[in-house]
């Protein structure tokens, strides 16, 4: 049954990224109720203010519903979630989708809103997709939440080991699905046959590695002109997501001659799937969602199979393959031990994958006297030398308190200040996507 079978669930949902408010935001959907990814609850957003601040371009991409969304610092968020903002109604569920360090930090400042409070929401946490690195760094730092979400029965044991290994309580664990998987099976080639590359912003990050996958992607099309071959960007030149990406295909792309066959598409990655015959990646998590709809999938070796391009996830799905082998027309058959141990179709079904977080956030709900104060492993006692710094990033103090002189503004930005912010963006952008490069390049000759 869903959470709240008596009244519409309030969820707040605090997102660093466009990828991390889909994930965010879905999530929250699917916990809500048991019939459907978009259920009757009351869903607020807040976009934490950063680099990677969600553009309305994307968000619009995303395609997910909120009640309300609103761009927010780290200490104003604490206050509105605190109660300090006027008209301010108490939420059932927080969830946070945020970077390791931003989620610890959200925790610590939480404690601190919360002290002395009889009741507060049950807080959620995870990953957005695939966890290829920093397996103990990114799990201890999302330690204290109420739920951490698994996103396949091998994550979930996993990051009990990891728990268990350190002495922490490991109960919050939660196994789940990618909350953003499903669309139409797969039921045979297109007309004409489309093949996609699914590029990722930071996976690989050299010039000649993501040149080298780009003209294999060229030469493919060349070589099949009856096919299409479509390159799946996830941000536009200026955007920034998850990861920060210096060598955008786009850029790349604009210095090469491009076969009339060969496009390069935006959008929802499910409507992309719709049409696509061929799933081509490094190692992005839309080889998950291809997976789910049955759809070949192949997992590039081109460049190796090693943890910094997160290829090595895919061992043993089957899917592990060169460009080589698909031009000479390989197709992959997806082993399906794995693919069932990746939460992807599992059991042959999805509706229910999110059964064990609902049944647990209602317990949470129900529990007599209220939820107990936020308990992550970081502490000043546990990490003194590595806790205070994760907090500073976010204006807080090593108790979590907000440091004097955060900012935390009462109302809206005005139209002068909201001018420099974009700018000074626009300069960062810029440093990241033009600069830093000339200048690493610099310094290796």
């Amino acid at each position: 049954m869903p959470v709240s079978a008596t009244k519409a669930l309030r969820v707040a949902v605090l997102a660093d990224s466009d990828t991390r408010w889909k994930w965010g935001a879905l999530t929250a959907n699917r916990i809500a109720a048991d019939d459907s990814p978009e259920s009757d609850i009351r869903l607020d957003g807040y976009l934490l203010r950063g680099r990677a601040t969600p553009t309305a371009r994307q968000l619009t991409e995303v395609g997910v519903r909120a009640d309300s969304l609103r761009e927010v610092t780290a200490v104003e968020f604490l206050r509105a979630m605190g109660g300090d903002a006027a008209g301010e109604e108490p939420y059932d569920v927080l969830v946070l989708a945020l970077v390791g360090g931003g989620v610890q930090a959200m925790l610590h400042g939480l404690g601190q809103a919360w002290k002395g409070r009889t009741r507060r929401p049950v807080v959620v946490t995870g990953y957005v997709g695939v966890v290829y690195e920093k397996l103990a760094d990114g799990l201890l730092l999302r330690h204290g939440a109420d739920l951490v979400l698994a996103n396949s029965r091998q994550d979930a044991e996993r990051f009990r080991a990891v728990y268990d290994g350190v002495g922490a309580d490991a109960s919050a664990v939660t196994e789940v699905a990618l909350p953003f998987l499903g669309g139409a099976s797969y039921t045979g080639e297109h007309e004409p046959c489309t093949v996609v590359f699914a590029a990722q912003p930071s996976v690989p990050e050299n010039r000649r590695d993501r040149t080298y996958l780009l003209d294999r992607l060229v030469q493919h099309a060349r070589r099949h002109p009856e096919r299409e071959v479509l390159l799946k960007l996830r941000s536009r030149p200026g955007e920034h997501t998850t990861h920060l990406e210096e060598l955008p295909y786009q850029r790349l792309a604009q210095k090469t001659d491009l076969p009339p066959n060969f496009r390069l598409v935006y959008g929802h990655m499910g409507d992309v799937l719709d049409r696509t015959d061929l799933l081509v990646t490094v190692s992005s998590t839309a080889a998950l969602e291809a997976l789910h709809r049955r759809i070949p999938t192949v997992v590039l070796t081109d460049l190796g199979v090693r943890e910094e391009l997160g290829n090595h996830h895919f061992v043993g799905s089957g899917c592990l393959a060169s460009w080589d082998q698909l031009d000479a027309g390989h197709r992959p058959a997806a082993d399906e031990e794995w693919v069932a141990r990746q939460g992807v179709a599992a059991d042959g079904g999805y509706a229910t994958a999110f059964d064990q977080a609902r049944e647990r956030i209602a317990e949470l709900l129900d529990r007599p006297g209220g939820l107990p104060p936020l308990a992550p492993y970081y502490t000043p006692a546990t990490a003194p030398g590595y806790l205070p710094g994760i907090l500073a990033r976010h204006h807080l103090g090593p108790d979590g308190t907000p440091l004097p002189g955060a900012p935390a503004a009462d109302r809206e930005p005005g139209p002068v200040r909201q001018i420099v912010r974009r700018a000074a963006r626009g300069a960062y952008r810029h440093g990241v996507q033009r600069v830093a490069p000339v200048i690493r390049r610099m310094g290796e000759l």
